[in-house]
């Protein structure tokens, strides 16, 4: 059972690190097409095309993965308020934050 384990956490290493290779030689492929002749920038290497892909990972995607990643906490939290919230209470968020593009349901949200 043991070696099973090990086995498949290998695997799992394995296909880890071919997808990051194969992703910094599709980003070092699309850097070294385009940008020097659009903006006469240098060319890049694999690793530094792994660098920039780890740093757009870090700036643009953060490391959370899973169900949470459209706002769920955030919505369950929201949920919660919202059914603690008086028919007065509710009105007066409603109003104020009705003119802002936020759209705020007349029902209290769905749990889930």
């Amino acid at each position: 059972m043991r070696r099973f384990r090990f086995l498949r956490v290998l695997k799992i290493l394995v296909m880890v690190l071919a997808f990051a290779a194969l992703a910094s030689f599709v980003v070092m492929g699309l850097w070294n097409w385009l940008t020097p002749a659009l903006f006469g920038w240098h060319v890049v290497t694999f690793w530094q095309a792994l660098g920039i892909l780890l740093l757009s990972k870090i700036l643009f995607g953060g490391f959370r993965g899973g169900p949470h990643r459209c706002g769920g906490h955030w919505r369950h939290r929201m949920a919660k308020r919202w059914e603690a919230m008086t028919p007065e209470e509710r009105e007066k968020f409603r109003a104020s934050m009705g003119g802002c593009g936020f759209r705020v349901p007349d029902a209290p949200p769905a749990k889930g």
